[in-house]
């Protein structure tokens, strides 16, 4: 009769687990999509009052910064959309003039965004530029090699701020989405 118990539990018992689960589905792994962001720094720019004086009605600093990453195909074929973000101080008593160029590997311009500054006191201008599907063409960014900062002095070559250490920042930082297979 104990052996007869014994079945019966492990019968009922057997019947209980396969009873209480679902089968399992697997495959749910080959339609997870995962759409990462990544942020990073693309340049930091900073002259000085001083050196803006040695130079105007011309350009007082040019700089190619490269950055391939845009070229990657890593980058290049899963990026969904993106963020370019400027912030642009002038504490100089000079209206300045910026153009960033975004050339491809033939230096060919695919885009250009112009900033337009007053002498101090200014407060900081933030610009934030799409790009994708609600902004400018993808096609912008999967192609630039570098990008070129032409920075020009509309003001003349001798009068200084009052203001502690007078200078022009630049910073720029991007945000973009991929997609992930």
């Amino acid at each position: 009769m104990k052996g007869f118990r014994i079945l019966v539990t492990v019968i009922f018992g057997f019947l209980l687990v396969t009873a209480c689960s679902e089968q399992q589905d697997f495959d749910q792994l080959d339609n997870l999509e995962i759409t990462p962001t990544y942020e990073t720094s693309v340049f930091y720019v900073k002259a000085q009052e001083s050196l803006i004086n040695r130079v105007s009605g011309l350009s007082f600093f040019t700089q190619d910064f490269n950055f391939d990453a845009f070229e990657e195909p890593f980058f290049a074929d899963r990026v969904l959309s993106g963020v370019i973000s400027y912030e642009l101080e002038n504490t100089t008593s000079k209206p300045i003039e910026i153009s960033l160029e975004f050339l491809d590997e033939n230096e060919n311009i695919l885009d250009t965004e112009e900033f337009r500054m007053d002498a101090a006191p200014t407060s900081t201008l933030v610009r934030n530029v799409a790009y994708g599907p609600t902004g400018k063409s993808l096609d912008i960014i999967k192609n630039t090699s570098k990008i070129r900062l032409v920075a020009t002095n509309l003001g003349d070559g001798s009068s200084t701020s009052n203001l502690a250490n007078p200078a022009i920042v630049l910073r720029s930082s991007a945000k973009f989405t991929l997609e992930l297979k």
